[in-house]
């Protein structure tokens, strides 16, 4: 690169827009994020269950350190990190090279807690560690995210990410300085992103399972379905592990707080709440109840599978047969604006599929409780936030062509709502 666009570069990545509230938004949720997801936990394990008490349910030391813990968090990413490095799945993407063995890794993780199953291993336990492990995620996540802000000052120019090179060291340690940082061929930011922490949240599903069975002899319906589903989406999101190549965490963010945190420490432990809320209040559901929920599961993993399959398809192939004759829209870039099939009913008809699956795991939980639709409802703010930032970075790359493209498809997420 030529020193002046150097410069160039180096001007608009101080002057780039900052988000999530700028330099309060990166000291406030470094903070109030971890207390949330211990908050969560207290009150999903408490009689009342409720979000809204005050006081709320305060654990003791005693409740927030057990020294299996660090052993079992730190076990199971070691574990993760040799499955990484398995030579299964490489793929070649933008002149790096990513271990797409995510699948295996799930497949391998499953093999062996069947085993330690069959052994008579207390994974029911689990649920007594819920805190305790919290703890050590937010820990390891605020230790692993001041490693990368201090090795983001001894990567090239190009490896760091716009918007995370603002100069203010508060925002960019929590939105994060490098773009993708390695360690020789081991990707941190990829390995995070789909490893441990989502695996984990499926780990930590069958715990609670069996803390179910441990006290009532054998699982709920509610949490049966609640396992499946979300083990169906974790599955999913591994069996297309190449379509993350493209994503907003992968190609745009930085890697700091804000990605390192929510990898390793809220998907894990804030995703699976409603299987935790179970354990201690169990739901009745009927066949009619649980057939309609299915169905529902059905139908937002049906949109979100098949929206996900024909941009990815479009984006591989355009000429192939499945989307040759979807009508487009030319962009000054050279690409083309997908305005018919899935991408022609919303903007992003991925999202709401996510959002009817979303529903779909908390209504086993009944309506007594708001506490297991936490998810559905932090899940809509965030994907309408994601949706924003999506639309600011597709105006400003396509211009007149995005106009024209957002009169074709006006909806963005809800058809003829919003």
């Amino acid at each position: 690169m030529r020193p002046n666009s150097q410069a160039a570069k180096h001007r608009s990545s101080h002057d780039t827009e900052r988000e999530f509230g700028g330099t309060l938004g990166a000291v406030c949720i470094p903070i109030f994020l971890p207390l949330t997801v211990l908050f969560l936990i207290c009150v999903s394990r408490s009689p009342e269950a409720s979000v809204l008490q005050w006081p709320p349910p305060l654990p003791s030391a005693d409740q927030l350190w057990e020294p299996l813990a660090p052993v079992l968090l730190l076990g199971w990413i070691g574990l993760h990190a040799l499955l990484y490095l398995t030579p299964v799945g490489k793929v070649p993407f933008s002149f790096v090279c990513f271990s797409l063995s995510g699948f295996h890794g799930l497949c391998i993780s499953g093999v062996l807690l069947m085993l330690l199953l069959g052994l008579g291993a207390p994974l029911g336990y689990l649920f007594e560690l819920l805190l305790p492990l919290a703890v050590c995620a937010i820990a390891v996540s605020f230790l692993l995210s001041v490693y990368l802000y201090i090795r983001s000052f001894w990567a090239p120019s190009h490896a760091l990410a716009l918007g995370g090179n603002t100069g203010n060291p508060l925002y960019d340690f929590f939105i994060g300085r490098e773009l993708n940082p390695r360690i020789g061929n081991f990707d941190l930011k990829y390995f995070c992103e789909l490893r441990p922490g989502l695996i984990g949240w499926v780990v930590i599903n069958l715990g609670m399972l069996m803390k179910e069975v441990e006290l009532r002899g054998s699982p709920s319906l509610a949490m049966i379905l609640i396992n499946s589903f979300q083990l169906l989406y974790v599955a999913d999101a591994l069996w297309n592990e190449e379509a993350v190549l493209t994503t907003m965490d992968i190609v745009h963010d930085g890697f700091g707080f804000m990605l390192v945190f929510g990898d390793l420490a809220w998907v894990p432990f804030t995703y699976g709440l409603q299987a935790a809320f179970l354990v201690v209040h169990p739901q009745a559901l009927s066949s009619l109840g649980a057939a309609a929920i299915i169905a529902l599961n059905g139908i937002g993993y049906y949109i979100f599978r098949k929206s996900n399959s024909q941009k990815n398809q479009f984006r591989r192939d355009p000429s192939h047969p499945s989307v040759a004759r979807l009508e487009t829209i030319a962009t000054a870039t050279g690409k083309r604006l997908l305005v018919s099939g899935w991408w022609g009913l919303v903007r992003h008809p991925n999202y709401l599929g996510d959002l009817l699956m979303a529903l779909a795991w908390s209504l086993p939980c009944g309506f007594s409780h708001l506490l297991p639709y936490f998810y559905v409802i932090y899940f809509t703010v965030l994907l309408i936030h994601r949706e924003a930032r999506d639309e600011r970075q597709c105006r400003a790359k396509y211009g007149l062509a995005w106009d024209t493209y957002c009169r074709r498809v006006p909806y963005r997420i809800f058809p003829y709502i919003y």
